[in-house]
């Protein structure tokens, strides 16, 4: 008889961000179907899952439900930094743990988290590397206004100098805002060499339709000459921009290649967070925390993001880094990492020069 183990799914299905929240619940609902149908597994998950709705203030109360209300030590949840630390205080205090899914910013390592996608050093840096050694160093930096968006861009500030560029403008704008327009008009007037977009969801849409629709009336802004660039837009995103992405970039530690299973970033690393968590507690014997992240520090496993291994002193994964040129509804990878870049959350071990020419390779 397999033994059953609650596990909590903490995703908004509404909302700003709501695509992203539906890419990870199917990640981690996938993976945990992958695993109770494993019959080498000795262990069956079942899922406590709560939907906050986008609604900042409920992320909270839902985790503390599922942490007191049910055997679920583990939580597969959130998609912002701001609902992470709105949680972590709950998790510190009922000994929870979460895997935390989607890329940040950086800057934060927490016994009561995994980070199961991309750091700074993963994303950003061989972004802002690949672009300024081909479009050019000048970079306007758009964000919503909230961590990520001021975080992302307080680091760009930092690489696009180390790069010998400048920053030509950085604007913000409040979550779900979508009039984008004194943001093209800015972009017009200061013409950058690429775009660094840091806005998330309905924002993020408008300013592509909008930036296209600037490219038809000024060659200069096509994308194959003056790129929007991004570290969080995936392929559950681009029918949502469709037709406006074409040729614009990202850079994400999974791309779909056509086959079945995950097909974004945010779903793969759901995915792998999931299998990961299945491989520690069968190797722990239990799903207490402590033992948990006791066994993790040697464990190594076989996910749909590679082989992934938890950095033990920040608990951070190693992950590849791809860069892709948008074409339809997938990415075509201009470059690839040679296998997992080791976490590095803190940029402590930063060196512009070398980080401004990362390993990457050219794929034909």
């Amino acid at each position: 008889m397999k033994r059953q183990v609650a596990i909590g799914v903490l995703y908004s299905r509404s909302g700003s961000y709501q695509l992203l929240g539906e890419a990870s619940r199917c990640g981690a609902l996938g993976g945990i179907a992958a695993v109770n149908a494993d019959a080498a597994r000795s262990i069956t998950f079942v899922p406590v899952e709560h939907d906050p709705a986008g609604r900042i203030e409920a992320y909270a109360p839902l985790c503390t439900d599922m942490l007191t209300q049910t055997s679920a030590r583990h939580v597969i949840g959130c998609i912002t930094s701001w609902s992470r630390k709105e949680i972590i205080p709950v998790l510190e205090k009922h000994g929870g743990l979460l895997w935390y899914a989607a890329p940040y910013e950086g800057f934060e390592a927490n016994d009561h988290v995994i980070y199961m996608n991309a750091a700074p050093n993963q994303h950003l840096v061989p972004l802002v590397a690949h672009v300024t050694a081909r479009y050019g160093r000048n970079a306007f930096l758009l964000g919503s206004n909230y961590i990520w968006g001021w975080e992302m861009n307080r680091i760009a500030r930092d690489l696009v100098a180390d790069a010998g560029g400048e920053v030509r403008g950085e604007r913000y704008l409040p979550l779900g805002d979508t009039d984008v327009s004194r943001l093209i008009e800015e972009i017009r007037a200061t013409l950058p060499d690429f775009v660094l977009n840091n806005l998330i969801g309905p924002s993020s849409y408008a300013l592509y339709e909008a930036y296209a629709a600037l490219g038809r009336e000024d060659e200069r802004f096509a994308a194959e000459l003056r790129p929007i660039v991004s570290c969080n837009l995936t392929e559950q995103e681009l029918p949502s921009i469709a037709p406006h992405g074409e040729g614009h970039l990202s850079c994400l530690p999974f791309m779909w290649n056509g086959a079945a299973g995950p097909r974004s970033s945010f779903e793969a690393a759901a995915h792998a967070a999931v299998v990961m968590l299945a491989d520690a507690i069968e190797a722990a014997g239990t799903d207490e925390r402590d033992a948990v992240r006791q066994v993790m520090a040697g464990l190594a496993s076989d996910t749909v993001l590679g082989r992934i291994r938890i950095d033990p002193r920040t608990q951070h994964a190693g992950l590849p880094a791809k860069i892709g040129r948008i074409r339809g509804a997938r990415f075509d990878i201009l470059q690839e990492s040679d296998g997992a870049i080791a976490p590095d959350p803190y940029l402590s071990r930063y060196d512009p020069t070398t980080s401004m020419r990362p390993p990457l390779r050219l794929v034909r």
